[in-house]
C-alpha cells in the first residue's frame, strides 16, 4: 500500500479524493447550522471547522501505531446519521448539549474500542460483500439527485443538467477504455474539470461565494461555549457514534480485500479508537461525529492507486481548506449535475467490488442466499423508503434511518443465526 508516486501525481490523486467527499462534507454542516438557527459568521465557521476536522480525523486513520489507527487508504468525513440526532439535541438541550454528547460517546468509543473489535467474528465475506453491496446501491439516490441538479435546486431534473451529468458519467467512461495509467488513475478528477468547464460555459458556474470568502480561518475549542451533558444527549450519540462504526466496518473490510490485507480484532479496535478519538476532537472543536467515507472506496477501486500516501495528501488538503475559506469556496463551485454524473461510476463501482467480494461465497447453500437476499433488499427498501419506519421511537429511528445499517444488521443477524442452526461440528461455508 505504500507504492511510490511523483509528487505531482500525489497531489492530483490526493484532490481527486477530496472533491469526491467534499459535497458530502459540507452538506451535514449546511443543514444542521440552518436548523439550529446559526447566523452567517458561526455558519462559516461550522463548515471550515468540519473540513478541518475531515483532514484530521483522516490522518488519524492513517497513523498506524500501537493503540490506534487502521492504516488503510480510508477517507473519514461527518456522518449523515447524526444529522437528526443533533438538530433533536439542539432543540431539547441548546448546541452546548451536542458537543457535550458528542464528546462523551466518543470518549466510550475509545474506551469500549477493544470490545467493539471483537465482532471481527461477525464478519465472514457473505457478510462483508452484502454490506459493500448495500453501500453502493445506498449511495445511487444521492448521485442521481445530484445529476438532476441537487434536491431542492431550481432548475432539479431540467434537460440541461441530465446531459450534463451523463455526459460527464460518459467522459469518464471514455478515459477508463481508452487509457491507461496516470490519466486512468484521475479519471474522476479529470471529469469533474471537464464538466465543470462546460458548467461554465453553460452559465451553471458562480463564483460570488469565492470572491465573498475570507482568507484565513483559525479553530477554536469550545467556539459556542462549554459544553453540557446531558444523558439522554449522550445515550443518543452513543447510538450514533454505534451506527456510524457499524458503518465504518463495511468499508475497512472493502478496502483490506483491494489491498490484500487481512484485518485482525487488533486493527477493528485500533480504527475503531481512532474514530472515538476523532468523535471527541470533533466535539472539543464544536464540529461532528466522523465515519469513514464510502464514496471514497469506489475511487481507490476505479484508479488501482491504493497508497496510504494519497490519503494523507487529502487530509492534508482537507485541513488546509478548512483554515483558508476562500480555497474552501473554490471547490464548491462544481455543479451538482457535475458531481452526480462522477458519482454514478465511483457508487457502481461500489457495488460491482461487493459482488466481487461474494465471488468466494457458497452459492449452492441456502443460508448464504437467504442473508444476501434479506440484507440486500431491507437496506434497498430502507433507503428508497426513509419514511419506512419514521413512526418508531427516537433510539429505534438513529438505527432504522439508515439502508446501510439495516441492511447490514440484517446480514450479521442472519448469518449468526444459520451458524448456530449448523450441526455441532460442521463446517460453514461462508
Amino acid at each position: 500500500m505504500k507504492e511510490q508516486y511523483h509528487s505531482f501525481q500525489l497531489l492530483m490523486l490526493g484532490l481527486q479524493h477530496m472533491l469526491a467527499m467534499y459535497a458530502g462534507a459540507i452538506l451535514v454542516p449546511l443543514i444542521v447550522g440552518a436548523a439550529i438557527g446559526l447566523n452567517a459568521g458561526q455558519l462559516t465557521y461550522l463548515i471550515a471547522i468540519d473540513l478541518f476536522m475531515c483532514g484530521a480525523a483522516t490522518l488519524l486513520q492513517l497513523w498506524k501505531n500501537r493503540y490506534f489507527g487502521i492504516g488503510l487508504p480510508v477517507v473519514l468525513g461527518c456522518t449523515f446519521t447524526a444529522v437528526g440526532p443533533m438538530i433533536s439535541i439542539g432543540s431539547t438541550y441548546g448546541v452546548s448539549a451536542i458537543y457535550g454528547s458528542i464528546i462523551a460517546a466518543g470518549l466510550i468509543v475509545v474506551l469500549a474500542a477493544g470490545f467493539f473489535g471483537k465482532l471481527v467474528r461477525f464478519f465472514p465475506p457473505v457478510v462483508t460483500g452484502s454490506v459493500v453491496m448495500i453501500i453502493g446501491i445506498s449511495l445511487i439516490p444521492t448521485a442521481m439527485n445530484n445529476l438532476a441538479g441537487g434536491e431542492g435546486s431550481k432548475d432539479f431534473g431540467s434537460l440541461g443538467n441530465v446531459l450534463l451529468g451523463f455526459a460527464v458519467t460518459a467522459f469518464i467512461l471514455v478515459l477508463f477504455y481508452f487509457f491507461r495509467g496516470f490519466i486512468r488513475s484521475i479519471a474522476i478528477l479529470l471529469g469533474l474539470a471537464a464538466g465543470t468547464a462546460a458548467a461554465f460555459f453553460m452559465g451553471k458556474v458562480d463564483f460570488s461565494e469565492v470572491a465573498e470568502a475570507s482568507w484565513v480561518h483559525i479553530p477554536s475549542i469550545f467556539y459556542f461555549g462549554m459544553p453540557t451533558f446531558e444523558l439522554p444527549a449522550i445515550l443518543t450519540m452513543l447510538l450514533v457514534a454505534i451506527v456510524s462504526l457499524v458503518e465504518s466496518t463495511g468499508v475497512y473490510f472493502a478496502l483490506s480485500d483491494m489491498t490484500n490485507r487481512k484485518l485482525t480484532e487488533k486493527d477493528l479496535e485500533k480504527g475503531y479508537r481512532a474514530e472515538g478519538l476523532a468523535i471527541v476532537l470533533g466535539g472539543l472543536l464544536n464540529a461532528f461525529p466522523y465515519t469513514a467515507f464510502s464514496q471514497n472506496v469506489g475511487i481507490v477501486q476505479l484508479s488501482k492507486m491504493k497508497s496510504v500516501n494519497v490519503i494523507a495528501i487529502t487530509g492534508f488538503m482537507l485541513m488546509a481548506v478548512g483554515l483558508i475559506p476562500k480555497a474552501a469556496a473554490l471547490t464548491t463551485v462544481i455543479p451538482n449535475a457535475v458531481l452526480g454524473g462522477a458519482m454514478i461510476v465511483m457508487f457502481g463501482m461500489v457495488i460491482s467490488y461487493g459482488i466481487k467480494m461474494l465471488s468466494g461465497v457458497d452459492f449452492e447453500s441456502q443460508g448464504n442466499l437467504l442473508i444476501i437476499a434479506s440484507s440486500v433488499s431491507l437496506g434497498l427498501g430502507a433507503t428508497t423508503v426513509p419514511a419506512l419506519f419514521s413512526s418508531l421511537p427516537g433510539a429505534a429511528s438513529v438505527l432504522t434511518g439508515s439502508g446501510i445499517v439495516i441492511g447490514s444488521l440484517t446480514a450479521i443477524a442472519l448469518n449468526a443465526f444459520f451458524q448456530c442452526k449448523q450441526p455441532h461440528g460442521a463446517e460453514i461455508n461462508t
